[in-house]
């Protein structure tokens, strides 16, 4: 059924982008502050929901900010600003909250996607070996952790020494790292993903495409509708954000 709806003259009924905060801001540029390098809109630096003040440790990752707030069209759209968002998650959030985000990434380590097999079909099976069985192996090397692959559904239970190393590996970082880390280990279901992925063992789209070989397959073998295709393209670029925050910071290191 195909009915038109009209309003008197002059008057717009709203339309959903409508809720989206308006841009109030004509240039975005990134100064040395005291406690950092902050964004500036018009000269006025960027605070977070918390009220604090959007400054980062590098001049890369402040870059990386300014170039989402200057992307951005009429209207604000803060799901399209994923670096802005860890950056404010890191800033109001995890300075009190490092060792519940530890034990989070620890838990992603104890059912941890890769070490959850499909019994069938072959071809399934064939697919999520060659994709995790290197990971796995990477773990023991990088990490000196030793985790069990099963197949089904089922809890698996992971050496007791294998999860400590992934708790003392995520407690070591700083609070912009860990934040990436448990963003990244929560999209991906899996802490081995996310710390490969803050070691620069993979990419952002490698970590993604890790994640994905199940949804990959059903794709292959039933097609995928626009839906799932959005939601999954949305998780890409937030990993894609995680790996861009990361090795902003790591270039400090290098330096």
């Amino acid at each position: 059924m195909n009915e038109k709806y009209e309003t008197k003259p002059g008057v717009r009924l709203p339309r959903p982008e409508d809720v989206r905060p308006k841009r109030f801001y004509k240039t975005v540029t990134v100064e040395r502050a005291e406690t950092g390098w902050a964004v500036l809109l018009d000269g006025r630096a960027v605070r977070t929901p918390g009220k604090n003040t959007l400054a980062v440790p590098v001049e890369g990752l402040a870059q990386l900010i300014a170039g989402e707030w200057a992307e951005q069209g009429e209207r604000i759209d803060a799901p399209a600003m994923p670096v802005t968002r860890l950056c404010f998650v890191a800033l109001d959030r995890m300075a009190g909250a490092h060792e519940e985000t530890v034990a989070e990434v620890t838990k992603y380590a104890s059912t941890d996607l890769l070490c959850f097999r499909a019994p069938e079909p072959a071809d399934l099976v064939a697919a999520q070996a060659a994709a995790w069985d290197p990971m796995l192996a990477w773990a023991e090397r990088a990490l000196d952790a030793h985790f069990v692959a099963a197949t089904g559904v089922l809890p698996v239970n992971q050496d007791p020494v294998a999860l400590q190393r992934v708790m003392a590996k995520a407690a070591g970082q700083d609070i912009w790292r860990l934040t990436a880390l448990a963003h990244a280990a929560a999209i991906c279901g899996s802490a081995i993903l996310g710390l490969a992925l803050l070691d620069g063992e993979i990419d952002g789209g490698e970590a993604f495409a890790l994640s994905s070989v199940d949804e990959a397959y059903q794709a292959s073998q039933w097609g995928e509708d626009a839906e799932a295709a959005e939601r999954m393209a949305l998780l890409k670029r937030e990993l894609v954000a995680v790996e861009r925050m990361l090795r902003a910071l790591d270039a400090v290191q290098a330096a």
